[in-house]
């Protein structure tokens, strides 16, 4: 939980929580606990190197990056830290001016150094990338480089072999129940365990959707169960989705292909959750493995096509008809 939330400075309002409860320390990230323990180490014997983090979004890399600068320049940090976000501005000019100009001109003289994070840092051209790893190298006495990413394979091998990589995974659901439990009990929210089982179950190892979800549900009303989670993630019931491709492997087409159509029409999934969701439960059903495998080579290709902008609805139909076809 924030400083400010703890001290009750935070200001008052309708404000983005995922920001107001956002940790300030390495202490208070949740769920990283191996990683949490290396970056301690570094800032204790201040050796900082260059780093890379890698996962998928909402798992504490930025958090992190923020963290360590707070650690290392105090109520100063944001003065000696440079954020950029490379989807922005990922040609090769953000290189040789924001970044290049900043390496260059700042210094400090505590600890030697300044941060420059650079997120989303696989957007970068290979241009970019290249000048970016001459950067590196030219200001290496006076500027430590944070990289943040989804995929680490986007990274080319000369800049990665100059950090330490550290591989975020998704959060675990003990972690998102802890945090997300403990914002509702700061904004004197009623959560049921319902709803926070819905919630991890949405957020599917993902912090800001977790909290993003809890504060839209909260808006809803005064309770926050597994109704209002479901209703304002546009997220289909585990059951549901088991319902559906259960009546297709039993070969009943039509009655799936009308579960499909209210999660698309009356819930308002997109093509691409609901073969998200399908994924995560495959091995949930209670299938044998042969049809489990089928399912999984289904979807593959569905999410294949969807991606390359085939229509949703179709696909999914067509996934549903080939388990239904398969098992007659």
């Amino acid at each position: 939980m924030s400083e400010a939330a703890e001290s009750g400075d935070a200001p008052t309002g309708r404000e983005i929580w995922i920001e107001k409860y956002r940790p300030q320390t390495l202490d208070d990230v949740y769920g990283q606990e191996a990683i949490v323990e290396r970056l301690r180490s570094y800032i204790e014997r201040d050796e900082l190197p260059h780093l890379l983090f890698a996962g998928p979004a909402g798992v504490g890399k930025t958090t992190s990056a923020t963290a360590i600068a707070r650690a290392l320049y105090g109520d100063n940090w944001r003065g000696n830290f440079l954020e950029l976000n490379a989807s922005d501005e990922r040609g090769i000019d953000v290189v040789r001016d924001r970044i290049k100009n900043f390496a260059r001109s700042s210094f400090n003289p505590e600890r030697g150094y300044t941060i420059i994070f650079l997120d989303e840092a696989d957007s970068l051209t290979n241009d970019a990338q290249s000048a970016l790893r001459r950067t590196m190298e030219e200001f290496s006495d006076k500027t430590r480089f944070i990289l943040s990413c989804n995929y680490s394979s986007k990274i080319i091998d000369p800049i990665q072999s100059r950090c330490a990589v550290f591989r975020f995974s998704p959060l675990g659901d003990e972690a998102i129940a802890n945090q997300t439990r403990d914002i509702a009990e700061a904004e004197g929210i009623e959560l049921t365990d319902d709803g926070l089982d819905a919630l991890v179950y949405a957020a599917s190892g993902d912090m800001r959707r977790a909290i993003n979800s809890l504060q839209a549900a909260a808006t809803t009303g005064e309770v926050v169960d597994e109704e209002a989670v479901y209703m304002i993630t546009a997220t289909a019931r585990p059951e549901d989705i088991e319902e559906m491709v259960q009546a297709a492997i039993d070969g009943e087409f039509t009655t799936a292909r009308k579960k499909l159509e209210t999660l698309i029409v009356d819930t308002g999934m997109a093509g691409g959750d609901i073969i998200d969701q399908l994924h995560r439960a495959v091995w949930d059903f209670d299938l044998d493995e042969r049809t489990a495998v089928q399912l999984m080579e289904r979807i593959g290709e569905a999410d294949y096509r969807i991606s390359e902008g085939a229509n949703e609805q179709v696909q999914l139909e067509a996934l549903l008809a080939s388990l239904a076809l398969s098992e007659n």
